[in-house]
């Protein structure tokens, strides 16, 4: 299968709905949003860009709720959960369902973006965020995110307050 990537993605789990813990990292690991100063970041203009980016998010999905989220120097964490419409539990007042509980290797699969998933959201938001940055760089066609992303389905309350904490704390414990 050359020129295809494998998914980790679970195949039964709708990316379309659920909370989602969400880490993208700048191409090389390149700490082009900023730099941390007496534990808080303190942005560069490519990081305040992520962060207009970013607020706009619920504005062009309206199914999109914000949760906590955070620019590092060199990635992008936060914290999102997408909202199906349906009452199938809570997690910061969205609507969401649980993951399967169990991973299987075997489930892995190579998938396109689905119209309002996940990986939809995070293709739309890298690649506008990089446009404008590239503008402001004035550098056209570089590129500025690493390959992909990493998401974590958030099952519970437990789970979601850990991950608040661990995006809250990162500036400390860079």
């Amino acid at each position: 299968m050359y020129g295809h990537r494998l998914s980790t993605r679970l195949t039964e789990y709708d990316y379309r709905y659920g909370a989602f813990f969400i880490s993208i990292v700048v191409k090389n690991r390149f700490p082009l949003f900023g730099k941390i100063i007496l534990e808080a970041v303190d942005l560069s203009p490519e990081g305040q860009i992520i962060k207009e980016e970013w607020l706009r998010t619920p504005l062009i999905r309206p199914s999109v709720q914000l949760d906590e989220w955070i620019i590092m120097p060199d990635h992008f964490q936060a914290i999102a959960i997408i909202n199906d419409g349906n009452e199938n539990g809570t997690v910061g007042g969205a609507s969401w369902r649980p993951c399967p509980s169990e991973y299987d290797a075997n489930r892995i699969q190579s998938i396109q973006p689905v119209k309002r998933s996940l990986a939809k959201m995070i293709n739309q938001f890298k690649a506008t965020t990089t446009r404008r940055i590239n503008d402001l760089r004035q550098r056209p066609g570089q590129s500025v995110w690493q390959r992909n992303y990493h998401d974590r389905i958030i099952r519970n309350e437990v789970e979601l307050d850990r991950v608040r904490r661990y995006i809250r704390n990162n500036p400390r414990n860079a």
